[in-house]
């Protein structure tokens, strides 16, 4: 996990530092005089060698650096402002996209043939075709402008949450109803099903206690790099519903050649993809007797 988190710090640092332009290069021309003193101020002094050290220096000690777009305000300063925000969001979109998705798509694969598996997938390929810019504005349309249940956007209590969560959710609802179906469909084509189903047990007890638990391991797998994505925030949703989040300094930071912050956003995102793995990994076995861990 630290060798990642390093690999990633210093390929982020060298690919800011290699591209053309840089963050001062937007503002009307600048005397050399000052331009030094900007560099000077924001650590952008020196060879990239001696810039790159200096902030791995300045990391150990917990400090992401300044924002030479956000003046007067430190890396740690907007994250720690934007990233609740995001993480809440996220937090709940994923509690939905999970249960919804997995609810859909054992629904599914237990009625297979059916019509009623018919028309999940199809939900679901629905849901995945239609992108969030348009989901989102016709929610906004329906519920907040038409019916009047819910605000239009902005950030407060729990009915600002439901319109971004339900968008934000909804393609991975489909991801995990399709890939948790698949999954299901294979193990209940294996022999241990067929044993369990022989020693007389009802079916809902061989799908909850020996099906569901191994065809969640593909799903599971998806959950890591899903959750870190959700929780880092979303740059369309929070948009459309304008929400304070962090989704946006993705996009942001690199056309403002804002490299700290960039670094400081990758370096959130990548502690929590390479811990969520980690996390995944370590539950196989509990969903997966037949798995162990050396």
């Amino acid at each position: 996990m630290g060798l990642v988190l390093f690999c990633a710090v210093s390929i982020t640092f060298f690919l800011m530092r290699g591209a053309p332009g840089g963050p001062f290069d937007r503002e009307r021309e600048l005397l050399p005089s000052v331009k030094a003193a900007l560099e000077t101020k924001f650590h952008y002094d020196g060879t990239a060698w001696q810039q790159y050290t200096a902030y791995l220096g300045r990391l150990v000690h917990g400090d992401l650096g300044p924002s030479t777009r956000y003046r007067n305000r430190t890396v740690n300063e907007l994250l720690a402002q934007t990233l609740p925000v995001s993480a809440t969001l996220g937090g709940v979109a994923f509690a939905l996209a999970t249960v919804g998705g997995v609810t859909l798509g054992g629904w599914a694969a237990t009625r297979r043939g059916t019509a009623a598996e018919t028309g999940a997938m199809l939900a679901s390929l629905l849901a995945i075709s239609i992108p969030t810019f348009v989901t989102g504005p016709l929610l906004i349309l329906v519920f907040a402008l038409w019916l009047g249940w819910l605000p239009v956007g902005g950030w407060g209590g729990l009915e600002y949450l439901i319109l971004p969560a339900i968008t934000l959710a909804g393609p991975y609802v489909a991801y995990i109803a399709r890939l948790t179906r698949t999954s299901m469909l294979e193990v209940l084509g294996q022999d241990f099903v067929r044993t369990a189903r022989a020693k007389g047990l009802a079916e809902w007890r061989v799908v909850s206690k020996h099906v569901a638990r191994v065809a969640l391991l593909p799903v599971v797998s998806f959950l890591g790099p899903l959750a870190a994505n959700l929780l880092t925030g979303s740059i369309v949703v929070e948009t459309i519903f304008n929400i304070p989040g962090a989704g946006g300094f993705f996009v942001n930071s690199i056309q403002n050649r804002d490299g700290f912050l960039l670094e400081g956003v990758v370096i959130v995102y990548c502690a929590l993809l390479v811990f969520l793995n980690l996390l995944a990994d370590l539950a196989y076995p509990w969903l997966d007797r037949r798995i162990k861990l050396k």
